[in-house]
């Protein structure tokens, strides 16, 4: 038996589904939220735990086949971390998984819009700027990306589904823009005139500062954990937290962050 890569198309597929199906949440339950209630603090709660809970499961869920990155920054972060080592993510396929996160975050927010009887295409008008909104998402941004790979150089790869859904929903508090932290669920947003929307003239200045959160975080991640960790029987891949349940994966680091299946020799 050998460990073989799921296809990329099947990758590919897994992160348009999963990243829809998240824009598709954040949004409807927005607008929801918005209907039901008067209460800003209601409607928001309401938004923010329809919006971790999705994202925990889809995680857990998709994480054995694309790594369930559903995020650009993420992608990014796996593949600069995994440049140079065998089965890491190629620029290439970087570069697809990037396209099947935007496609599916605007996807999903057409499919909002039209569960709820709107426009499908219904651009925001919704204004989010300022210096102390930026800050929200270079912080929000940052502590996600130094998670998720400070799990992985800690060996506690099983624990993302719970933790990445945590710190979401505690930056969606805790931050003055409300913790978008993804580039491709921002454009999506900006698609949905809505109480989760984003105007469109925010979206350069909210990615700009996602990335440079990003950079932040993938920073810190090197100064508190070193080097990647070198190959034990303990180490998992973070797609692969889903599967803790069936069993250890027994995996080398070179595959980090990417999780694959057992075929025939």
């Amino acid at each position: 038996m050998i460990l073989q890569q799921p296809a990329l198309g099947r990758r590919l597929v897994a992160e348009t589904v999963g990243t829809g199906i998240l824009a598709m949440v954040v949004i409807g339950s927005g607008i929801q939220a918005a209907a039901l209630t008067q209460d800003g603090a209601v409607r928001f709660l309401a938004n923010v735990l329809a919006s971790v809970c999705a994202l925990g499961v889809l995680i857990a869920l998709l994480g054995p086949v694309s790594g369930a990155h559903l995020n650009p920054l993420l992608s990014a972060g796996v593949w600069w971390t995994g440049r140079g080592r065998p089965g890491a993510l190629t620029g290439r396929e970087l570069a697809g998984y990037v396209l099947a996160q935007v496609a599916g975050a605007v996807g999903g927010a057409v499919l909002a819009n039209a569960m709820f009887g709107r426009p499908a295409v219904d651009l925001s008008h919704h204004v989010r700027s300022g210096g102390a909104v930026w800050t929200g998402e270079v912080v929000a941004t940052g502590v996600l990306l130094l998670l998720v790979f400070g799990l992985t150089r800690g060996g506690r790869d099983r624990y993302a589904p719970v933790a990445v859904a945590g710190w979401i929903s505690a930056a969606c508090w805790g931050t003055a823009s409300g913790s978008f932290a993804n580039p491709a669920l921002t454009l999506g947003r900006a698609f949905s005139d809505s109480y989760a929307g984003i105007a469109p003239g925010s979206v350069p200045a909210f990615v700009l500062a996602q990335l440079v959160g990003a950079v932040a975080g993938l920073t810190l991640v090197s100064v508190l954990f070193g080097g990647a960790r070198r190959p034990t029987e303990e180490n998992v891949p973070v797609e692969a937290a889903a599967a803790q349940a069936a069993g250890p994966v027994r995996e080398p680091v070179a595959e980090l962050i990417r999780t694959p299946r057992l075929s025939r020799a």
